[in-house]
C-alpha cells in the first residue's frame, strides 16, 4: 500500500463516520459542522483523484458559502428540537422505504455508468482545470449559457422581493439620510439658569371655639 492509498483509506473513513453523524446527531449545529468535516475530505478524495478544480470549488463554494449560511440560519431560528422529533418513529419505515428504493436506484445507476464508460485519453500537458474549461466552453457551451441565464433570474427575482416596498418594512432612505441637516434635527430651548423657588403655601387658620 502506497501512501496516496493510506490517505484515500483515511480520507474515506472520516467520511463516513462524518456522514453517519450528519443524521445522527442531536444538536442542528453539530451535524452542520459534521458535513463541513465531510466536505473536506470528500475535497481531499478529489485531491487524490487529481480533480483540483472540483477540490477546491467544493471547498470556497459549499464550505465558504453554504454551509457558513445554514450555520447561521440555524444558530439564529434557535428550533425547538422536541417538535422536530414527534412522530418520528410513526414516520420511519416510510422513510426508510424510500431511503432504500433512492440507494438502490443509485447504485444501479453508478454500476451501469462505471461499465459503459470507456476512459479517453488525457494530454499530459493540460491541467484539469484547462481540460475541464476545455469542455465546458466548447462541448457543453450552451447548457453552462442556459445554467448561467437561469440562475441570474433567480438572482433577479430574490433582489426584486427582497426590494418590494411593504408596510412594515423599516428601511430608511439613504438620500433623505445625506440631505439631513443639524437644524432640522435639533432645536434650542433656552431656560432659566436656576428655577425659581415656589413660594410658600399659607398654612390654614385654626378655627376659634
Amino acid at each position: 500500500m502506497n501512501v496516496q492509498s493510506a490517505f484515500f483509506y483515511l480520507f474515506s473513513a472520516i467520511l463516513l463516520f462524518a456522514a453517519f453523524r450528519v443524521i445522527t446527531a442531536r444538536n442542528p449545529v453539530h451535524a452542520a459542522l459534521y458535513l463541513v468535516l465531510a466536505f473536506f475530505q470528500a475535497s481531499g478524495i478529489w485531491m487524490l483523484l487529481r480533480a483540483e478544480f472540483l477540490s477546491i470549488s467544493l471547498v470556497l463554494v459549499y464550505i465558504g458559502a453554504v454551509m457558513v449560511l445554514f450555520l447561521f440560519v440555524v444558530m439564529m431560528l434557535d428550533i425547538n428540537l422536541d417538535l422536530l422529533r414527534q412522530g418520528f418513529w410513526n414516520h420511519f419505515p416510510l422513510a426508510a422505504t424510500l431511503g432504500a428504493v433512492v440507494a438502490l436506484e443509485l447504485a444501479a445507476v453508478v454500476m451501469t455508468g462505471f461499465r459503459v464508460y470507456t476512459p479517453q485519453p488525457v494530454p499530459t500537458d493540460l491541467s484539469n482545470t484547462h481540460a475541464l474549461g476545455i469542455v465546458l466552453y466548447t462541448e457543453y457551451l450552451y447548457p453552462v449559457q442556459i445554467a448561467a441565464v437561469i440562475l441570474l433570474v433567480a438572482l433577479i427575482a430574490a433582489i426584486a422581493l427582497t426590494l418590494r416596498e411593504r408596510k412594515d418594512s423599516k428601511a430608511q432612505n439613504p438620500a433623505d439620510q445625506v440631505r439631513v441637516r443639524a437644524q432640522d434635527r435639533v432645536s434650542l430651548v433656552k431656560m432659566d439658569p436656576v428655577k425659581p423657588t415656589p413660594a410658600p403655601e399659607a398654612a390654614p387658620e385654626e378655627k376659634q371655639p
